[in-house]
């Protein structure tokens, strides 16, 4: 998943990759920074930076949009439409409001990195779901997301299994921005590309459409032992 972007200033490499060194030798509360350093390094500067750097915890930070974009209590929503009875669009008090259910299982990425027992809580999107109330032609879920960028798709099937969360919490702390938050999705059984960071879109459909990651190649069914993401090895 290579990003493109302008040439990266050594002084920049070198001084966040010593952020990142400090933050596994460290611990969570500097690798908690290092997220907030990730994002306005990226918002400033949008050189590509973060798919080249560890993030807290072993994570690594992918965008596929110029720069990692900001939504907060004030200006977040997220809609859920499309071949629904109803349309409905929910804020980040109203998405905490309804059930939460919490995962932890081991994140692991397609490009080889992997982050086990990592937590992650929000609401079921199976419950989204049956609030919308979806209609019988429909055969599968979009997402889409602020970025502008970035989308994904999951059958209704696939969308309505107890281990598919619309994520509020990661690691027991509210998303941050370089995470995707506030609001991701959390596909547990699959690669880590199915979780859409910075989630704005539900919109149910009639079939799956590829999102991003798969315009270049990547599974649409990618579960993890499966698939190994590249569309020529899908089992």
């Amino acid at each position: 998943m290579e990003q493109k972007g302008a040439p990266v200033g050594r002084r920049v490499i070198l001084g966040v990759l010593g952020l990142g060194a400090a933050g596994v030798a460290l611990g969570s509360r500097v690798q908690g920074g290092l997220d907030t350093v990730l994002s306005e390094v990226s918002s400033k500067d949008p050189t590509g930076v973060t798919g080249l750097l560890p993030g807290g915890g072993g994570f690594r930070f992918y965008s596929v949009s110029a720069s990692i974009p900001h939504r907060g209590e004030s200006d977040y929503q997220l809609k859920v439409s499309g071949l629904v009875d109803k349309t409905a669009t929910y804020s980040l008090a109203d998405l905490r409001a309804l059930p939460q259910t919490k995962l932890v299982r081991d994140v692991q990425c397609v490009t080889g990195w992997r982050v086990p027992k990592t937590p992650f809580e929000g609401v079921r999107l199976s419950h989204l779901l049956d609030l919308a109330g979806v209609r019988d032609e429909a055969t599968a879920v979009r997402f889409t997301c602020f970025d502008g960028a970035y989308s994904e798709s999951l059958t209704l099937k696939q969308a309505r299994r107890a281990d598919v969360i619309v994520a509020l919490k990661m690691d027991d702390k509210a998303v941050t921005t370089a995470h995707g938050g506030p609001v991701r999705l959390y596909v547990a059984p699959m690669y880590f590309y199915k979780s859409a960071k910075w989630l704005s879109g539900i919109e149910v459909t009639k079939a799956v459409e590829p999102g991003y990651w798969e315009h270049y190649g990547y599974d649409v069914d990618a579960w993890v032992g499966r698939s190994n993401g590249r569309s020529d090895d899908a089992t």
